[in-house]
């Protein structure tokens, strides 16, 4: 196969360059043209400054591109619903002569619509899987890509090496992304059935099931981190997600356990309440304290019998502290009124009105929890 011959100084690709610069990145810009990148998307990489990063991006993407109308061809899949997949993930909507789908795009794009759709998944239901996967994953990738910079990165690189150093990490490193991302998601899925099954087993047998106990269970979580996700860069979600962990592990105390963090929020058990109203005021207070650039943190707990599973808790009262705190209002603490009954006077309670809780058969009594000195609102 012949290579494209290209002026790269008349197309304007060596512009402000000499020396060894220069060199550089006509070694670079030779390099790509061998390994088949378009005129167009050197010009589109270079007035961005992503040019060094094109060859680590076929790595990752292949090699073989598709228009919008090639992939409705190839696929069956309408314009409509491919561009709102796009968007759904995050990815902006390509000109129709913009070839931006992959052989593995097109593959996954086909037979996934085709065995979703069989199964009865609306497209609704799968485009909101979509959002939710592409908020993720987006952090994700932002997470791997400062990863590999770290790698490559060293003092006075030239833009040619940085290429072909980044390309050769993201090589080796992509393969194990799929593996990983499927077996995080097998695992939470995993959890999620066994949630599920204990609390269909708890509805149906009407009664305490065996081998569970007492335990109180709260939830604290950042008010607005969806929005957020849509006006910040994933680093700094990212940032956002650790800190609150930082934050949670340093007011936690015995008996409180930190049970495991959740993306947006956190959760704990103890086996007192007291400990536990204690350490989701006392993180209001470590969230404030953040300042205005730190989200708001709301905090909802339950109290009720739950069995305990590879260092997880599920029953009645994970599932109820979670809907509490979806109700709560930012900056305060909301507790169903068997925690109150268990804490009458350590603290100052006011009444928060009767909610309907998502997946609630009755409405739930609520209650706003406040320190004796009322340093906490």
């Amino acid at each position: 196969m012949s290579v494209q011959k290209i002026d790269f100084e008349a197309e304007g690709l060596l512009d402000g360059l000499d020396g060894e610069q220069r060199a550089d990145r006509l070694a670079l810009l030779e390099h790509l043209v061998a390994e088949g990148v378009s005129l167009s998307e050197m010009r589109t990489a270079t007035a961005s400054g992503a040019l060094p990063f094109l060859p680590a991006e076929r790595v990752v993407g292949g090699r073989n591109r598709y228009t919008t109308p090639e992939a409705v061809e190839r696929t069956g899949i309408d314009p409509d619903f491919l561009h709102a997949a796009r968007r759904a993930i995050g990815l902006p909507i390509p000109g129709p002569d913009e070839a931006v789908y992959t052989e593995e795009d097109i593959e996954a794009l086909g037979e996934g619509t085709r065995t979703v759709r069989a199964a009865g998944v609306s497209d609704e239901e799968s485009l909101d899987l979509l959002r939710t996967l592409g908020r993720g994953l987006a952090q994700a990738a932002e997470a791997m890509r400062a990863i590999t910079l770290r790698l490559v990165l060293e003092p006075g690189m030239s833009e040619y090496d940085l290429a072909r150093g980044y390309a050769d990490v993201v090589a080796a490193l992509t393969p194990t992304a799929g593996p990983l991302v499927v077996n995080i998601l097998t695992i939470h899925l995993r959890q999620l059935a066994l949630g599920e099954a204990i609390t269909a087993a708890e509805r149906s047998a009407g009664r305490r099931l065996p081998g569970s106990r007492e335990i109180a269970v709260c939830f604290a979580d950042l008010v607005g981190f969806t929005r957020l996700g849509e006006q910040v860069p994933p680093e700094d979600l990212s940032r956002l997600a650790v800190r609150l962990e930082a934050l949670t592990s340093d007011v936690v105390e015995a008996p409180v356990r930190l049970v495991k963090t959740i993306g947006d929020a956190v959760m704990l058990a103890s086996a007192d309440p007291e400990p536990l109203l204690d350490v989701g005021l006392a993180l209001l207070d470590a969230a404030d304290a953040e300042g205005a650039d730190f989200p708001q943190l709301r905090v909802g707990t339950a109290i009720g019998p739950a069995l305990s599973r590879a260092g997880d808790w599920f029953g009645r009262p994970v599932n109820l502290a979670s809907r509490i705190t979806q109700v709560a209002r930012p900056g305060s603490l909301l507790a169903e009124r068997e925690v109150r009954e268990c804490a009458p006077d350590r603290y100052r309670w006011s009444y928060a009105g009767e909610r309907r809780l998502r997946g609630v058969s009755e409405p739930v009594p609520l209650f706003r929890a406040r320190r004796l000195d009322g340093s906490a609102d």
